[in-house]
């Protein structure tokens, strides 16, 4: 035979879609060809798989080789082929049965010795693989990554002499088995250790149970950032499929992060639009998807450009951010928390009781229309943060810890799923009518509100959505005039 056909996945965004490695030995000078729009780490394989095959103690053809990537359209990048092409210069030269590749599907970069190396999107192509119903064969060092999946076959192998052996049946690999498959605990930075706050630490509790986005305020080193970092220590846990969902983003950006945890990312105010997004000419997530299903914290929010955070607006209501390109478009899910910190002038100190502020009434304006009022807007809670007085900070009383306040979150979380199937932040319009329901009470002075706070239309869905929250934390399944005069007292001016 002098034809082989084998399969392996190619990535593009968070998908894996399936490429064909059709190789051809024909007669001609020693040559070897790799046609399918196969960017430079693709092109180069030809001389690692040279080296591998022989030094793994086959011989290379020394015919006309070629070798077409299908599709033809799709761009092919990464070394996740070096396998696959291996695999079928073997077949076409009789060196490996034919039948032996069947609903199998290959990924690995090859070393010059023969041994496999690890390769990016493994979560993603073993979904994909899954989907198709086949198996995979992958390095050893990807092989926990993809047995995360529930009832998919995966085989591990250390170097190309071990998947010819097990395709030529001289010595089978035994399916993988991942060691720790479980979620995984970690350990936060307790909430016990902001003292006083209680107004800040009651948003945060509200925020963490709805999934809402929050702007914290106040002068410099009254515990805004630290508040923020507790966040992820009360959020609800993520169920099994939504671990698979960030651990798939996580494997396609080459970036570590513990299986089952929430992401927390925290970018410096000098990221760039694109940082934050995602881009490049084969787009990789950014930020807000690096923080899908967990937090995107912004701490100095005035300090970011503001071009950079107006790229922000549409994934807050999305939930999603679509990256065009010339041939394609790829979507990216960003379905994140935000929370921003921000003081209330360049110098800080703007309506600070016992400092002086230094800043002109028109530099604090110009600082806080850095920010603008549509972004605002889109943040359900804005809360400020005062300067704590001494004897609050020297007080010996231990504030809740994230135990306690975590348990009220998990349970007020539970009653939104059960009630709704989605947590209150994601409410669409329509669900607002069924589930939010209204005292009379209530109906009158968000009514009064609204004229005369002046509420946009996504500003009074917002005040509904908060205070379905608060009412779920307090197990009712009726929006009373406290839980609405409280949702409304963290919406601000805006």
């Amino acid at each position: 035979m002098s034809f082989a056909k084998i399969y392996t996945r190619g990535v593009l965004g968070l998908d894996a879609p399936l490429i064909e490695v059709e190789v051809h030995i024909s007669q001609g000078l020693p040559s070897l060809t790799i046609v399918g729009l196969a960017e430079a780490a693709v092109r180069e394989s030809k001389d690692r798989v040279r080296s591998a095959i022989i030094n793994s103690g086959f011989n290379f053809p020394t015919k006309r080789l070629t070798i077409n990537l299908a599709p033809a359209d799709l761009p092919k990048d990464g070394a996740r082929l070096d396998l696959a092409i291996a695999l079928g210069i073997l077949i076409a030269s009789n060196q490996l049965p034919e039948a032996s590749t069947q609903q199998l599907e290959f990924i690995g970069e090859l070393a010059l010795d023969g041994q496999l190396r690890p390769t990016t999107g493994t979560l993603s192509i073993a979904i994909a693989c899954q989907q198709a119903q086949h198996q995979l064969i992958l390095p050893s060092d990807n092989a926990d990554e993809a047995a995360k999946l529930r009832n998919f076959c995966v085989f591990a192998a250390q170097n190309l002499k071990q998947v010819c052996d097990h395709l030529s049946q001289t010595a089978v690999l035994p399916p993988y088995r991942a060691k720790h498959t479980d979620v995984l605990s970690m350990t936060y930075p307790d909430l016990a250790d902001v003292k006083g706050q209680l107004r800040p630490r009651r948003a945060l509790e509200i925020a963490a149970a709805g999934g809402h986005s929050l702007l914290f305020k106040g002068p410099p080193g009254t515990g805004k950032t630290l508040l923020a970092s507790r966040l992820a220590g009360i959020l609800p846990p993520l169920n099994l499929d939504e671990n698979l969902e960030v651990a798939r983003i996580y494997s396609v950006a080459n970036l570590a992060h513990p299986f089952g945890t929430r992401p927390f990312r925290a970018p410096h105010h000098t990221a760039s639009a694109i940082a934050l997004v995602g881009g490049g000419s084969q787009p990789k997530p950014g930020e807000i998807t690096l923080a899908h299903l967990g937090v995107l914290f912004l701490d100095e929010l005035p300090e970011f450009d503001r071009k950079v955070l107006e790229v922000l607006r549409q994934p807050l209501e999305s939930k999603q951010i679509v990256i065009s390109r010339a041939s394609r478009q790829m979507t990216f899910p960003a379905n994140f928390q935000l929370i921003a910190a921000m003081n209330p002038c360049p110098c800080g100190y703007a309506f600070h009781q016992d400092q002086r502020c230094q800043c002109s009434a028109l530099s604090i304006q110009r600082y806080q229309n850095r920010i603008s009022g549509p972004l605002l807007d889109r943040i359900d809670l804005h809360i400020d943060v005062p300067p704590l007085p001494a004897e609050e900070l020297q007080s010996t009383t231990v504030p809740e810890d994230s135990v306690t306040v975590r348990a009220r979150v998990i349970k007020a979380y539970a009653q939104q799923i059960a009630r709704q199937g989605m947590s209150n932040s994601t409410l669409s319009p329509q669900a607002l009518s069924q589930y939010a329901i209204l005292d009379t009470k209530a109906e009158q002075i968000l009514l009064l509100a609204q004229q005369r706070l002046n509420l946009s239309a996504r500003g009074y869905h917002r005040v509904l959505r908060v205070a379905r929250t608060i009412a779920d934390l307090s197990s009712s399944e009726i929006i009373e005039s406290a839980h609405i005069t409280e949702a409304l007292s963290y919406r601000g001016q805006t």
